[in-house]
């Protein structure tokens, strides 16, 4: 069996769904290729932070996956005490949204055949070999070999990425010191809140809804049994024992759907490109699943890549464009690999000496400031791309360039992020004086309107994920 596409893709979960989407979006032919036969039914993220949605509201399809999920104004890092308030954010999202990944999945995959997608499901992949031209992709599908053939392939596969080893990127860092376990289950004991977290001298308790009205996520990191190996299966006796010493209450778990063991293993890759070969999420960073982060930076990966290399793919751009993937991404998965090292520390202090430390960091965060700023930070919302990709017509308001640029309404037009959903450049003049034009780096969506969205600019070119690439003075 043999494909020819524009852009193979590998890996179906949801940073390879978002990139098959928005390649799709913008006319390219996509071939993603997934292992799994069907899609998984365990939800290894549950959270998906404000940044994400607005992602997804850039392309009108927020309503979708806020309906199917339970939104949170209040978030942890390290597990602190004092929570950190997401209804502070300046955003049109002010919270976490608590869905199963198996949903997000869901709602990306039917986006995706929508727009024409060919998912291959049950596709094994084996080799990957590129060469001046494009890259080929072999392996099995069921009894028969299959050959995919593109000009570019994205490896979306995961912390055991094949595409990743077989490109010759290496991924350094961190071996795992730390392990802690989740269960999927019911309990039979009522719950006080929505959410619990607890933290003792004996571990941390985390106890989250599934959104089904039947089934919690509990994780525990037990400080007497945090150093087992991973591979140590989990037991239903282990998580309620763990869970009833940390928080001195049996909440009664029964019936699992779903037992794991994790740990704070960190790495990072290299470099995100090598030729024609890319990659994102997992498949490039690994760490402890501190703050539900992982899957929302892949997925903002996806975001950040996929117009970029549709536009290559299409001829409206330079191979070049797409060495701005790897330094507008890179950093911020090295900024990951901090700030979760940093929480791991924190949710394995169970000593008197490291809840001194949690209490006098928990008493910081009541600062507004401070706790603003880890908002923004675990949120997504404090990214930011300072260097322009086109070079502007006229004089510019500097401290523009880069910044995330929250929806506002457009007279007569609509509003900002509904001018974005097609995925295109947008080119936003807000007075008659500005230039009825600029060159570009794909397609432009020119609009004449009114708003206040940035004061004292004269016009705005935004990228198609959001983020404005100048705004002339």
């Amino acid at each position: 069996m043999k494909w020819n596409t524009d852009v193979t893709v590998v890996g179906g979960g949801p940073v390879g769904l978002m990139l098959a989407c928005e390649l799709r979006l913008a006319g390219c032919e996509v071939l993603l290729l997934e292992r799994r036969a069907e899609r998984g039914s365990h939800s290894r993220a549950l959270s998906m932070h404000a940044r994400t949605v607005e992602t997804l509201g850039l392309r009108g399809l927020a309503p979708r996956f806020i309906e199917r999920g339970r939104p949170f104004a209040v978030g942890h890092y390290g597990a602190l005490e004092t929570m950190l308030d997401f209804s502070a954010l300046d955003s049109s999202y002010p919270f976490q949204l608590v869905i199963p990944q198996s949903m997000t999945e869901q709602l990306l995959e039917e986006h995706a055949l929508a727009l024409g997608v060919r998912i291959q499901r049950g596709a094994l992949v084996e080799t990957v070999r590129q060469d001046a031209a494009g890259v080929v992709a072999t392996g099995q599908l069921g009894q028969q070999r299959f050959s995919a053939s593109a000009a570019w392939l994205v490896g979306c596969d995961g912390a055991r990425s094949l595409v990743r080893q077989q490109a010759g990127i290496d991924f350094e860092g961190y071996a795992a010191s730390t392990t802690a376990i989740l269960g999927d289950v019911q309990l039979r004991a009522p719950l006080p809140a929505p959410a619990i977290m607890k933290v003792s001298e004996e571990g941390v308790l985390m106890i989250v809804p599934l959104g089904d009205g039947l089934h919690h996520r509990l994780i525990v990191i037990d400080a007497r049994r945090c150093r087992l190996p991973v591979t140590e299966p989990v037991t239903l006796a282990e998580l309620a024992d763990g869970a009833q010493r940390i928080a001195g209450i049996d909440y009664l778990p029964t019936a699992p759907r779903w037992l794991s063991r994790f740990s704070d293993e960190t790495r990072h890759a290299g470099r995100y490109r090598e030729g024609r070969i890319l990659l994102a999420g997992d498949a490039a960073h690994i760490h402890m699943p501190a703050g539900g982060q992982g899957m929302n930076v892949g997925m903002q990966d996806a975001f950040n890549l996929g117009w970029k290399l549709a536009a290559v793919v299409q001829g409206q751009a330079p191979q070049a464009l797409l060495d701005s993937y790897h330094d507008e991404r890179h950093p911020l998965g090295a900024q990951l690999f901090r700030n979760t090292m940093a929480q791991t520390v924190l949710m394995t202090a169970f000593d008197v000496r490291g809840l001194a430390l949690r209490s006098q960091l928990s008493a910081l965060l009541m600062q507004p400031q401070a706790n603003l700023q880890l908002a923004q930070e675990i949120s997504g919302l404090g990214i930011g791309y300072p260097a322009s990709l086109n070079t502007p017509p006229a004089a510019v308001l500097p401290e523009w360039s880069g910044r995330r640029l929250r929806d506002h309404g457009i007279a007569p037009a609509g509003s900002v992020h509904g001018l974005l959903h097609r995925g295109e450049w947008l080119y936003l003049r807000l007075s008659d004086k500005a230039p009825l034009s600029v060159a570009c780096t794909g397609r432009v969506h020119t609009v004449r309107g009114d708003s206040d969205a940035v004061p004292g600019a004269r016009a705005l070119l935004v990228r198609p994920d959001g983020y404005v690439d100048y705004a002339l003075a």
